[in-house]
């Protein structure tokens, strides 16, 4: 039971971290003309470069953290603040972000930093501190996982919810994701005071 708690506090704040219900209009907008084949292949590499990305940070965050003497609980408030920030500005958002058509568009900016963007990274390293890296890896490679599902039937789940239901969806995991941050603060407060 304890495993599957543990398991649930690190796959949801990562899931709703990625945000792939919320990038799937810009992935379908920068996608528009491309033959299905290269769909196929631009979602496996944002997933691909969200994960190497996101296991790097994880990593070299913390050696960076100990070079500069920064302590989990000043990550938590800093991170908290930075999602708090980062959710409110995806909930008021109401033009969609532009980006220029590349070669690379699977790893920018599908895979960084739509997927692996500095709520993922924030949320990956707040977490590994708390749960450990095994459950958060593995929590992170799921939440991709169902990313990647997610963005190959992106026209599919567009024909069934509309654009205006995944909108909303996506609103609401931003929602979800500010009551995280604030838990993040909260907790980040208490363990400084405490």
């Amino acid at each position: 039971m304890e495993i599957i708690n543990t398991f649930l506090l690190t796959f949801i704040p990562l899931f709703v971290a990625l945000d792939a219900p919320g990038i799937l209009p810009i992935y379908i907008s920068l996608t528009e003309g491309i033959p299905e084949k290269k769909k196929k292949g631009i979602a496996r590499q944002s997933v691909i470069t969200a994960f190497f990305v996101t296991i790097s940070f994880l990593f070299l965050g913390n050696l960076f953290f100990t070079i500069l003497g920064i302590a989990l609980e000043d990550f938590m408030i800093a991170g908290g603040i930075l999602l708090l920030i980062l959710s409110i500005s995806e909930i008021l958002r109401v033009k969609e972000k532009e980006f220029a058509l590349s070669e690379t568009l699977g790893v920018v900016p599908i895979g960084t930093p739509l997927l692996a963007g500095p709520a993922t990274l924030t949320t990956s390293i707040i977490l590994a501190g708390t749960y450990g890296y095994s459950i958060v890896i593995f929590s992170l490679f799921l939440s991709l996982l169902i990313a990647w599902i997610m963005i190959e039937k992106a026209q599919s789940l567009v024909r069934i919810f509309g654009i205006h239901g995944i909108k909303a969806f996506a609103k609401v995991m931003a929602l979800l994701l500010s009551a995280i941050a604030i838990n993040l603060i909260k907790r980040g407060l208490l363990k400084i005071l405490i």
